[in-house]
């Protein structure tokens, strides 16, 4: 029987991976057999992060502080990382932020911001861990973490920045995997929907959003924890080589109307 998502020796980067969907694929990543390291700025979560995925897979784990708007932390991080298992097969660009305001309200800090991390900031990782890790061993899986935003606009929460910024997203994994397939790296992005969390609950339950997912998801709901797990298995997996530069909506069917 062939293991088609089989990731035991493999070691893989989940950036923004102290709460919700980041903790999620690490976990997933995880039950695959890879090697974890948790990526955030709160030390203290990233830690507790790591030890539990360590001692529910058992799989080895680092966590490691990290800024992605500091070029100089992002390096250090990728070095401390191959100088612990002195190889990454897997990044998963998750971190990210949101601001949520009408677009003539917007100041150019907010959107600066906004296009330093969830854009910048995905791609100094990407260049980082190319560069260092990637290129020199001819293989890699790079999975961006877009927004079902980076595809279409929206009238339910005012975010033109992010919508920029996710858009950004989407067309860098193309470019990026159209200039690194000659080194066998694939790059692809995952395009969430609305997923429940712990801090986006409350909201997804309010009668405004659930007649929301009724009038805009064809699947008339919202996603569920667990729900983008499988995406990003497939994405970051051996057997998915011929897969790249795909920006793939895991969004109840939103994007498809």
């Amino acid at each position: 029987m062939k293991a088609y998502f089989d990731l035991k020796g493999q070691t893989a980067i989940v950036t923004g991976c102290s709460t919700g969907l980041g903790v999620q694929m690490a976990k997933a990543l995880a039950n695959q057999g890879a090697n974890i390291v948790a990526v955030a700025r709160r030390v203290e979560m990233i830690e507790a992060v790591a030890a539990e995925i360590k001692n529910e897979f058992g799989v080895q784990t680092l966590a490691v502080r990290c800024d992605i708007t500091d070029t100089q932390a992002v390096d250090a991080m990728v070095k401390k990382v191959m100088d612990t298992f002195g190889r990454i097969d897997i990044l998963v660009n998750n971190a990210g932020t949101g601001a949520v305001a009408p677009a003539e309200d917007i100041t150019d800090d907010q959107f600066n911001n906004e296009i330093n991390i969830d854009l910048f900031g995905t791609f100094r990782v990407s260049r980082a861990v190319a560069k260092y890790a990637m290129i020199p061993a001819k293989y890699g899986r790079i999975i961006n973490i877009a927004s079902m935003y980076g595809l279409v606009g929206n009238k339910v929460a005012p975010c033109s920045p992010y919508h920029a910024a996710k858009g950004g997203v989407v067309n860098l994994t193309r470019g990026l995997a159209a200039e690194w397939g000659k080194y066998n790296i694939t790059v692809n992005a995952i395009c969430p929907g609305y997923f429940y969390s712990p801090l986006t609950k409350e909201t997804l339950d309010s009668d405004f959003f659930q007649q929301n997912a009724q009038t805009m998801i064809p699947l008339s709901r919202y996603g569920n924890e667990g729900e983008l797990d499988s995406a990003a298995i497939f994405l970051a997996a051996p057997s998915s080589a011929y897969v790249t530069g795909v920006a793939l909506p895991v969004d109840g069917g939103y994007t498809s109307m």
